[in-house]
């Protein structure tokens, strides 16, 4: 009886770590760029709203830089989605996706340290899926575009997390 209880734990241990194994893998090609598109459209608008909202020169600079990369960074992977020939969701569906993602930020003195830490979760967020796709999918055209993308994401955590601490970030160009 001991023996068939231990088996039956073991059989279970095994179950659950092959659930965890499957949440690990990479989203299908098209998958990830919908959703990669449409959290770059997030960051893109959020930075559009703090370039607007903000006094702060550092913070201005930060959503130029994030809108830049971002802006390129969806525009490789519509190309990847072309070369590939994958079905992607329409801008409007993207769109659509981007809005719900978008987090509410206050206005006045806390808003530039709200959009802050908004940006350190967004790109910390975006660069564990990128690395996760890099890691597991099978699709060179993916992992070069990680390649490119995950040090101008590092770079905007930097930044982020300077400017959430209220301290003037090092100037880098990613």
């Amino acid at each position: 009886m001991n023996t068939m209880a231990t088996v039956m734990r073991s059989a279970g241990l095994a179950l659950l770590l092959g659930l965890g194994a499957t949440s690990a893998l990479a989203q299908s090609p098209s998958a990830f760029i919908d959703d990669a598109s449409a959290k770059g459209m997030a960051d893109i608008e959020a930075s559009r709203l703090a370039h607007r909202q903000t006094s702060s020169r550092a913070v201005k600079e930060y959503a130029i830089q994030v809108i830049n990369d971002r802006t390129t960074a969806n525009q490789h992977l519509a190309k990847i989605a072309r070369q590939l020939d994958l079905p992607v969701a329409s801008r409007e569906q993207m769109m659509d996706q981007a809005k719900r993602l978008i987090p509410p930020v206050p206005e006045g003195e806390d808003f530039d340290r709200a959009y802050a830490a908004s940006q350190v979760q967004a790109t910390e967020e975006a660069i564990r899926q990128i690395q996760e796709q890099a890691q597991a999918s099978e699709v060179p055209e993916l992992k070069a575009f990680a390649e490119e993308t995950l040090p101008k994401l590092e770079n905007h955590l930097q930044i982020a997390r300077a400017l959430q601490a209220g301290r003037q970030p090092a100037r880098q160009d990613g």
